[in-house]
């Protein structure tokens, strides 16, 4: 079965949705960093959403999502919901 991570709390219009890169893998950001998690230097690149579901729910990783027109950011675990 598939992973599905929502933000719970989406921007208005569209759902938001984590958002691969052009390689077709999901940014996530180790918290360890605190303030500069969010630089590309300290970013994890995972090619799945069971992974990043893993870290997310393990470690407290946050991940970068999106939706059409919208700029991508990183949301907490906090502001997520994971089912299967």
């Amino acid at each position: 079965m598939a992973v599905l991570i929502e933000r719970t709390n989406p921007r208005p219009g569209r759902p938001e949705e984590p958002v691969p890169d052009a390689r077709g893998r999901y940014q996530l950001a180790n918290p360890k960093f605190g303030k500069d998690r969010h630089k590309v230097e300290h970013a994890i690149f995972v090619d799945s959403l069971d992974k990043a579901a893993d870290l997310i729910l393990k470690k407290g990783f946050l991940i970068r999502m999106g939706a059409e027109g919208k700029r991508a950011s990183l949301i907490s675990p906090k502001s997520l919901r994971i089912t299967a």
